[in-house]
């Protein structure tokens, strides 16, 4: 695996945006965005190269999969112009892959996420209904010393009371009131520019691949396992 590493001027960087966030400190600092960019650029490529040897990704530059740095101010009370993090996604590719990685990089709040943000309202009565009728099988992966190790617990918002159809004595009314699945690592500052980071986040989405696994078999499959639709390479 190549040693390509996150810089300590890129956490330097963002840490100087925070103390700074406004738009003529950053245009006085331009370079010192474009330095961090560019290594953020250069990661990024190394990190979807080394997970296109694990899952089947959709093709994108490391340029593409980093989120805008600008913040979108419309509707927040927030006017601050800036993120002060650099944040990429990588995306599954084919309807039967489900989940996707997250990576988000901020000197006091880094991690990697996965998981599902937002799932429709047919997949999520769909993910329940499968929860309800075989639930061990979840449990065996959040429950599992290798799951608790890397993520701790599942986490992800949840109804107050139980979901609609499902009684509220239900014996697994724990996982079926969850509206969101996500898993998360955090990580030190020390450790993100560490040169062995690359290796590090690569470990931590290989090791959510049980879970994305599980729910793109109950997401493509009906309660008897018969497939929903053809599945793509």
């Amino acid at each position: 695996m190549a040693e390509i590493r996150i810089k300590p001027t890129t956490l330097g960087f963002l840490r100087d945006l925070k103390k700074n966030n406004d738009r003529p400190w950053f245009n006085e600092h331009k370079d010192k965005y474009l330095e961090a960019h560019q290594n953020m650029i250069d990661f990024t490529d190394s990190l979807i190269a080394e997970m296109s040897k694990h899952d089947r990704l959709v093709p994108m530059t490391g340029k593409k999969s980093l989120f805008r740095i600008y913040r979108d101010v419309r509707f927040s009370k927030d006017k601050s112009p800036y993120k002060t993090n650099f944040a990429g996604g990588l995306k599954r590719a084919g309807r039967h892959r489900r989940g996707g990685y997250y990576f988000h990089i901020e000197p006091s709040g880094s991690f990697a996420g996965g998981g599902f943000w937002g799932p429709s309202s047919d997949d999520l009565k769909h993910i329940r209904k499968q929860i309800a009728a075989e639930p061990k099988r979840l449990r065996k992966i959040i429950n599992s010393a290798r799951f608790k190790k890397e993520f701790g617990e599942l986490h992800g918002e949840q109804l107050k009371s139980a979901p609609q159809g499902f009684a509220k004595d239900h014996p697994d009314i724990d996982l079926l009131r969850y509206k969101q699945f996500l898993i998360s690592r955090r990580y030190t500052a020390k450790q993100v520019t560490d040169p062995g980071f690359l290796k590090m986040l690569v470990h931590t989405f290989k090791e959510m691949r049980p879970f994305f696994d599980y729910m793109s078999e109950i997401l493509s499959t009906d309660l008897n396992g018969t497939p929903l639709f053809e599945f793509e390479d």
